[in-house]
């Protein structure tokens, strides 16, 4: 005589077995999204900084280009000395002593 062997064993163990891999592939994707994440964060940081490296160049010769005597012009002097030589006026700082005794 054969025994029959129980089928609930072999029903828990295919189950057991099923749940093991639904939860191994679900650690499986949830690396690979995480890992997906961070390869996309990577990728938009370079293309930003590049962005940022070739705006900073194209700025850079734009102001080398720019012509330098807009920056030198002197408006005309105004008031009653137009025709004389334009000077321009001075502040003179003139220390103070400041251990001064008061008397």
């Amino acid at each position: 005589m054969t025994t029959a062997t129980p089928l609930t064993n072999n029903t828990q163990l295919s189950v057991n077995v099923t749940t093991k891999s639904q939860e191994q592939s679900l650690y499986q994707s949830s690396g690979a999204i995480v890992a997906a994440i961070v390869v996309g964060v990577i990728i938009i940081f370079t293309v930003v900084l590049l962005i940022l490296k070739t705006y900073n160049r194209r700025m850079r010769v734009r102001r080398e280009l720019q012509p330098k005597a807009s920056k030198l012009a002197v408006p005309p002097p105004l008031g009653h000395n137009s025709n004389s030589l334009s000077q321009q006026p001075t502040v003179t700082f003139i220390p103070v002593d400041i251990h001064m005794q008061s008397r």
